[in-house]
C-alpha cells in the first residue's frame, strides 16, 4: 500500500487522519476509479460533513450540522454524476466494467430495465458511507492495539509473513484473505472493539415489555448498542483485546456492529476485506509503536485517543 510507504517516509504520524486516508483513496478507486490527489482530497472532506449531518438534529438553515449535510450531498451528487457522464463517452463501446459504477451503469433487473442515473449515484453515495468511516476506524484501533499488544501481533506477522513468501509478495486474492484465520479474527475483534455505532433508532410497532418497564406502540427505542459489545455478559474480558475469542462465534443478538437482519450495513464486508487487507501490508513490512500508549479516549463523535493514535513508524 502506497498509503502505509508514506507512513514510514514521514516516521511519525497520526493514525486516525492516515487511516481515513488510506479507506477513502481505497474506495474511491474502487468504486469510481478516483484516483488520490486535490479532488478527491475534497471529496473526503464533504463525505466528512455528510457523515457529520447523519445523527444532528433535522434543523436546516445555515450553521448547522444538518444543514452543511444537505449542502455536501447535493456537491458529492454533481461531482458523481459529472463522473457517470464521462463514463457514458468511454464506454459507449465497450463493455469496460472496471469499478462499482460501470457494474451498476450495466446492471439490469428481472424485465431488462437498468437503474436510473439518480438510483447509480444514491447507491455510491451510501456505499461509500457505510464503507467508509467504519473501515478507517477499525483500522486505526487495529494500529493502536497491535501496538499494545505484541503477543498478537507476533501470531499475525507469523501468519501473513508465510503468506506473502507464497506469493513472493504480490498480489493476494479474496482466497488468501480468507485463508488467513487468525488474521480474520483480528478482524473481528478490532470491529468490536472500535464499536462504531454507539446506538442505532427503532420503532416499537407494538406495546413492548422489558425488564417490567413498558415501551408503546410508536415510541422511539434507541439500543444502546456500544455497551453490548463491551458487556462481561457477553465478552470475557471484554476490554482485553483477545482475537482468540472468535474461536467461538458470538452469541445471538449479542455483535450488532453492522446491525443485522434486512437493515444489516450494506458495507460490512467491504470493511472486513478492506481490514484484512490492511493488516497484512501493515504487519508484512512495518514496525510501530504508539507515542503516548495512556492517552485518554474521547468518545465524540466517534471513539479514539486524544492524541489520534499517534505512532512511530518504520520499516521492518
Amino acid at each position: 500500500m502506497a498509503g502505509l510507504k508514506s507512513w514510514a517516509e514521514k516516521g511519525r504520524v497520526l493514525a486516525y487522519d492516515e487511516t481515513q486516508k488510506i479507506t477513502f483513496a481505497n474506495v474511491g478507486r474502487l468504486f469510481a476509479s478516483l484516483e488520490p490527489g486535490p479532488a478527491l482530497d475534497a471529496m473526503d472532506k464533504l463525505f466528512e460533513n455528510l457523515l457529520n449531518g447523519i445523527r444532528a438534529s433535522p434543523y436546516n438553515f445555515p450553521g448547522t450540522a444538518y444543514r452543511c449535510a444537505v449542502q455536501s450531498r447535493k456537491k458529492l451528487g454533481a461531482i458523481f454524476r459529472a463522473k457517470l457522464e464521462e463514463k457514458k463517452i468511454h464506454n459507449r463501446d465497450s463493455d469496460a466494467n472496471d469499478d462499482l459504477m460501470d457494474g451498476l451503469m450495466k446492471i439490469k433487473d428481472e424485465e431488462g430495465n437498468r437503474l436510473s442515473d439518480d438510483e447509480v449515484i444514491d447507491n455510491i453515495v451510501s456505499l461509500i458511507v457505510a464503507g467508509y468511516k467504519s473501515t478507517a476506524m477499525a483500522a486505526m484501533w487495529a494500529v493502536y492495539h497491535l501496538a499494545k499488544y505484541p503477543n498478537v501481533l507476533k501470531k499475525l506477522r507469523e501468519e501473513n509473513m508465510a503468506l506473502s513468501k507464497e506469493r513472493n509478495g504480490g498480489f493476494i486474492t479474496s482466497e488468501d484473505v480468507a485463508s488467513l484465520k487468525y488474521t480474520n479474527k483480528a478482524v473481528e475483534e478490532s470491529i468490536r472493539v472500535a464499536n462504531i455505532a454507539a446506538f442505532v433508532f427503532r420503532t416499537a410497532v407494538r406495546d413492548v415489555e422489558y425488564q417490567g418497564y413498558i415501551f408503546p406502540k410508536g415510541w422511539t427505542i434507541v439500543p444502546w448498542v456500544r455497551y453490548m459489545h463491551t458487556n462481561p455478559e457477553h465478552f470475557d474480558d471484554p476490554l482485553t483485546f483477545n482475537p482468540d475469542r472468535w474461536n467461538e462465534p458470538a452469541k445471538p443478538g449479542t455483535y450488532l456492529v453492522f446491525g443485522g437482519g434486512s437493515r444489516i450495513c450494506a458495507g460490512n464486508m467491504l470493511a472486513r476485506i478492506q481490514l484484512a487487507l490492511f493488516i497484512h501490508h501493515l504487519t508484512v513490512r512495518y514496525k510501530w509503536e504508539l507515542v503516548n500508549p495512556d492517552a485518554p479516549i474521547i468518545y465524540l463523535s466517534h471513539p479514539r485517543p486524544s492524541d489520534k493514535g499517534e505512532v512511530i513508524v518504520s520499516k521492518i
